[in-house]
């Protein structure tokens, strides 16, 4: 039979320090939130050690926005539940206020006690911690480790018939030289926790409920030391999110080079969290990738390019500095260099967007070129049709968007416009400096430009010289 787990992420931080405009379990990091990295590493936990797992995440300030993002993000798949601390009033006043609002996880056999701001822990972490719990035969697990400036974290003190936990606030000299520190993370019996939660009481210099006091030298706990002191970073002020985002980010590169992204230059390389990136694409130098993006196998991101919520299939080339959102790039298609691609937008397979063309709301078919200084919105052309330099859909009348439709097969001669709403048929050819505000049946030609006229010798009437 499965052990069952009930985890308690505290999220009720206001973040004062981070100076945003979000509570700090909602603080961006390479394209998640900070509680994200917390859920995620739980439910990896659950899976590796075939537990039947509840995530409660215990808010506060703002826990409209925290629990509505949870709720969006997970409610789908995952029954995240949630338990509200209405005042800040330590560790164990949270760890009530979840058992109070959630009285089945009363019933399960263990119990984890995470922040949502220490997005660097993994589930190779938990696994240890729970590891030393069973094996051990003991109560409670905490996990610590060596601080090369301990200010602000509670101390470990070490001693022959056991440790225990001492917030600086009330450590005395001696205690605060100790390097050994609390990280925040712990597993419990459930039962263990229950029976000594109601017993902690605020009798500190803080005036908190500390959920430290489990950690007893009389009670069968362990601290187990962990070797890196970065792996429970949490994040209080910019410049600590700043460094967590950065770790995140070699992490995920490491990630992606195993999976056989090359790398030009990993360290220049921003690709958020959730970025799929198929095998033996190339990334070069300053490309970023973020959202929901989804980029096949054989692909090259050229310098500078950004995709954002973008899928982009195999073989295709992203030239440099090219600007992908919330588009679809089919097999085989080139973009750029210098192009921008709008929302709504479908390249084809085998089609070329070149330099300075910039498309919105568009679906091309197969083959299709518009290599160079051209702006196509709201439009749908065919296969293998050819936009000469400097097209331009007139797509907007001042109130309203309308639709430009071209054929297959159909060349557009260069510095045209088409006035919308407008088709052009299959096999069609229109003449370059043409403005096309009537539909084109398949198979016809249009010429609409004004006529020349030529006066030999007149040009010295016009022609200014330098005084």
């Amino acid at each position: 039979m499965k052990k069952t787990v009930g985890a308690a992420i505290l999220a009720a931080g206001q973040g004062t320090r981070l100076k945003l405009s979000l509570p700090k379990p909602l603080a961006p990091a390479l394209g998640l939130t900070l509680v994200d990295y917390s859920v995620n590493a739980l439910l990896d936990f659950f899976k590796e050690n075939e537990l039947e797992g509840e995530i409660t995440a215990v808010t506060g300030h703002m826990r409209e926005r925290v629990e509505g993002h949870l709720t969006a993000r997970y409610g789908a798949t995952e029954n995240i539940r949630f338990a509200v601390q209405k005042k800040q009033l330590g560790t164990a006043d949270a760890l009530r206020s979840y058992f109070f609002e959630n009285p089945k996880s009363k019933e399960l056999d263990y119990t984890i006690v995470m922040c949502a701001d220490t997005p660097l822990i993994r589930e190779s972490d938990l696994s240890i911690l729970l590891t030393e719990l069973e094996n051990a035969e003991i109560n409670g697990v905490a996990a610590t480790f060596i601080a090369g400036n301990p200010k602000g974290y509670g101390r470990i003190v070490r001693g022959d018939q056991g440790f225990h936990i001492v917030e600086e606030k009330d450590a005395s000299i001696d205690i605060r030289n100790i390097k050994e520190v609390n990280s925040g993370l712990y597993i419990f019996k459930t039962d263990f926790v229950l029976e000594h939660l109601d017993k902690v009481d605020c009798k500190n210099k803080s005036g908190e409920f500390y959920l430290t006091d489990l950690f007893q030298d009389h009670f069968a706990v362990h601290p187990v030391l962990f070797e890196s002191a970065e792996t429970f970073v949490g994040v209080n002020t910019l410049e600590q999110l700043e460094f967590v985002s950065e770790k995140l980010r070699i992490e995920k590169n490491g990630l992606l080079r195993e999976a056989g992204v090359r790398f030009l230059d990993s360290k220049s390389a921003y690709i958020d969290w959730d970025v799929q990136i198929g095998e033996g694409t190339v990334v070069y130098p300053n490309v970023i990738a973020e959202g929901n993006t989804v980029i096949g196998p054989g692909v090259k991101l050229g310098a500078g390019s950004i995709v954002t919520n973008s899928k982009v299939e195999s073989g295709v080339e992203v030239k440099a500095y090219s600007v992908l959102e919330e588009c679809h790039i089919k097999a085989d298609a080139a973009v750029g260099p210098f192009a921008r691609l709008r929302p709504k937008s479908v390249v084809g397979e085998e089609s070329k967007i070149g330099n300075f063309v910039e498309i919105k709301n568009t679906v091309l078919q197969r083959g299709v070129k518009i290599s160079h200084l051209s702006y196509v919105g709201d439009a749908e052309i065919g296969e293998e049709t050819n936009i000469g330099c400097g097209f331009i859909t007139c797509n907007y009348d001042g109130a309203n968007k309308h639709k430009t439709i071209i054929g297959k097969n159909t060349f557009i001669g260069s510095d045209s416009q088409t006035v919308a709403p407008v088709t052009i048929g299959d096999n069609c050819f229109v003449a370059s400096s043409s403005t096309i505000t009537n539909p084109m049946k398949n198979g016809a030609f249009a010429i609409s430009r004004g006529k020349q006229v030529t006066k030999d010798g007149m040009a010295k009437r016009f022609l200014k010289t330098k005084k």
